[in-house]
């Protein structure tokens, strides 16, 4: 847990916990780019697997088509002929017509418009003069209708008098002005036509960096004054009102509503409304082709919106959708006033950012603590179960009360707290773990703990059969040596003793298989198998020895009498691996092997020498000099073994171990020169003790180099 941890760790741990919180929540307030298009994708994907239900709302697209076009004309149609378009559909009496065309410029289809291009007599132009003007047509039909134009709003100044604003607003709290939408030019309709119309919105959508409409404004800002959309006046009109009421938030930082005749709309801060979008219906467009042929009953329009638009390909009016593809402009309109009188709303609540906020703080703190104080599965189970409860939560919401509540933008701020944690973890687990090795190597040898980090199954009990090398150490008279000196002093000497002869071991890849007082013993091939185990088991006695004569003779120098190190070497198979129960593990090697080679170590004594290797170790180690010892039946064996003395290369003297090869020839094969041979070995080599022992023999009555030991 962290809370057991040491101060530092707590320390560091919870900072890097702050840090990575107070980094994410300042990155979710700025809010880039990136962020804004991933929570629309969001957003979007919601829509996709629940999108609006279309109902029969009384509102309807009168649709120029491509086959209106290729009926009635191409584009643009003369006045006239949207002026009957408009006299029909009054006829029907709809509620509201709302015109989604700019007619900025004059009809050049007029006849006082052809008196420009064609070359007629004075009679004829004077004629031509008198006939009725298709823009005054069009303006006494929108005077006898109950209807809309638009215009398009600009970020650029225009030249332009600003657009007509046909309506009142009653406001309601401070003023919404500095939050909505700035544009500082306008495209009007006509004079002619602005000033009979009932009405006249803003046609111009505002899409989001990925080029989706998500939101219809219903309330815009030109320069300093406020202006509504055609989706605004459309209902304005149906609802015979002529006034907007203007609520604004309580803190006064943009708009929460607005009241158009009998109906409320809650809005963004900036006056838009969220499209909850329904997938295409056909039941919604009407073809204007069909209008104007009189095949639309009157009953199909009566009391209805009006929109009049074009879907056709080539008059460019298409819009992407959060549902994929491209629709027209003129349906997004539609179906912003179906999700209005439906009383559907699709809301991004004011209060949604301090709630995602608070997700990322609290949830951070709670993700990051467990991935601080727990295991990497339990933290993994806990981050995943936290990202299923914050998406089912914000799912819930869209479905149940059309909120919505940005889950991935917080599951992405709540990932990174969450890699950061477990990354400090980790690091300072790998810190841990680097110490606990280097602790736990002082105890037992780095080749099995790099083993058992490596096979951590391995950690189990039981064993298999493995044929190793061992070396068995034991110190000479170190017991009388501690009783004369004071136990402190003695106690260092040892461990300074045992940490270079085990740091040797190790440099061989040897397994410590256990200290018993001053005596080592070690294991090859084991638990990581060694092809070479028995020439590594040799070189470690030989670089032991070297070692231990040195330390021993600086000791003596110093009148501290420090025995001898003797050791033993034997190989064979032997059955490796942890023993013990459930509350520790003792990983060592088990048989007769192990047993002989501690004999070897012990017959030593008897037979002079200092290291005494089975055949079977020196059989992997065709380099090594040796000589022969002879063949050696330990108490409790009935079988021999054939034993050698390895020999340090840096000390060795090829005309002793000559002599001494030629005297054991003679004595194996019992021959009577055997003991003067021995005899002139001695005499020459007083020191070597296993010519004396082998001479003892041979004066004792004994023959050949079979050499039983009656004590262990």
């Amino acid at each position: 847990m962290l809370l057991k941890a040491t101060p530092l760790r707590l320390i560091l741990g919870c900072g890097v916990l702050v840090t990575a919180i107070l980094g994410c929540g300042s990155l979710y307030l700025w809010e880039p780019l990136p962020l804004q298009i991933i929570r629309n994708a969001t957003f979007d994907q919601f829509q996709r697997l629940k999108p609006r239900v279309y109902q029969d709302i009384p509102v309807r697209i009168i649709n120029i088509d491509d086959a209106s076009l290729d009926r009635l004309g191409q584009w643009p149609w003369p006045r006239t002929r949207i002026a009957e378009l408009l006299t029909i559909l009054q006829a029907a009496e709809p509620s509201a017509i709302a015109v989604d065309i700019i007619f900025a410029e004059k009809d050049r289809t007029s006849p006082q418009a052809m008196l420009d291009f064609w070359q007629l007599s004075a009679e004829k132009r004077q004629l031509l003069g008198n006939l009725p003007d298709h823009d005054a047509v069009l303006a006494e039909a929108i005077r006898r209708s109950t209807i809309s134009l638009g215009f398009a709003l600009s970020a650029a100044p225009s030249p332009q008098a600003p657009p007509a604003v046909k309506a009142h607003y009653v406001q309601i709290g401070a003023s919404p002005l500095p939050f909505l939408q700035l544009f500082q030019g306008a495209l009007s309709p006509l004079p002619i036509l602005e000033n009979v119309a009932a009405g006249n919105g803003a046609l111009t959508f505002i899409a989001d960096a990925d080029g989706v409409v998500r939101k219809v404004p219903l309330l815009l800002r030109y320069q300093n004054s406020l202006v509504p959309s055609l989706t605004a006046e459309s209902l304005r009109l149906a609802q015979k009102t002529n006034n907007y009421t203007l609520r604004s938030l309580p803190n006064g930082l943009g708009l929460a509503e607005i009241g158009i005749g009998d109906i409320r709309v809650p809005t963004t801060a900036g006056g838009e409304i969220w499209i909850n979008y329904s997938q295409a219906d056909d039941r919604r467009y009407i073809p204007a082709w069909q209008v104007m042929a009189g095949r639309i009953d009157k009953s199909r329009l009566h009391n209805k919106i009006l929109l009049i638009g074009a879907s056709a390909q080539g008059l460019m009016d298409l819009r992407f959708s959060p549902l994929g593809g491209i629709i027209p402009g003129i349906e997004i309109h539609a179906q912003a006033l179906e999700q209005i009188l439906a009383g559907v709303h699709l809301i991004r609540p004011s209060w949604a950012t301090a709630l995602e906020m608070l997700v990322i703080i609290i949830g951070g703190l709670l993700i990051g603590g467990i991935a601080l104080g727990h295991d990497a599965i339990f933290s993994f189970f806990s981050f995943f179960l936290a990202l299923i409860l914050l998406w089912s939560t914000a799912w819930l919401a869209y479905a149940d009360w059309r909120f919505l509540l940005d889950p991935l933008v917080p599951s992405l701020m709540l990932l990174v707290v969450f890699l950061f944690t477990s990354i400090f973890r980790h690091i300072y687990s790998e810190r841990s773990q680097r110490w606990v090795k280097q602790a736990f190597s002082r105890y037992i040898s780095p080749n099995l703990v790099e083993y058992l980090i490596s096979h951590p199954e391995e950690l189990e009990l039981g064993g298999q059969r493995q044929t190793c090398s061992f070396v068995f150490t034991d110190l000479v008279d170190f017991t009388s040596l501690m009783e004369n000196l004071d136990p402190s002093q003695a106690v260092s000497l040892l461990n300074a003793y045992l940490e270079n002869m085990i740091a040797i071991a190790f440099s061989h890849q040897g397994t410590l298989d256990r200290i018993v007082g001053d005596a080592v013993a070690i294991m090859f091939s084991a638990p990581v198998k060694q092809n070479d185990h028995q020439h590594r088991a040799i070189q470690c006695a030989l670089d032991m020895q070297r070692y231990a004569d040195h330390y021993a003779a600086e000791l003596n120098a110093q009148g501290l009498a420090f025995g001898q190190t003797r050791i033993g070497v034997h190989s064979g198979e032997v059955i490796v691996g942890n023993f013990g129960g459930k509350t520790i593990f003792d990983y060592r090697a088990l048989g007769d092997v192990v047993n002989t080679a501690s004999r070897l170590e012990g017959a030593n004594k008897y037979v002079g020498t200092l290291i005494c290797a089975s055949a079977a170790t020196l059989s992997g180690c065709p380099d090594i000099a040796r000589r022969r010892i002879g063949h050696l039946l330990v108490k409790g064996k009935s079988i021999p073994l054939e034993v050698y003395e390895p020999l340090d290369a840096k000390r060795l003297n090829p005309a002793a171990l000559a002599a001494y090869q030629t005297a054991h020839d003679l004595m194996c094969a019992a021959r009577p020169e055997a003991i003067s041979a021995f005899q002139q070995l001695v005499a020459s080599y007083p020191d070597d003790k296993l010519a004396a022992f082998h001479l003892q023999r041979l004066l004792a009555g004994e023959s050949g180099d079979l050499i039983e030991l009656s004590q262990k």
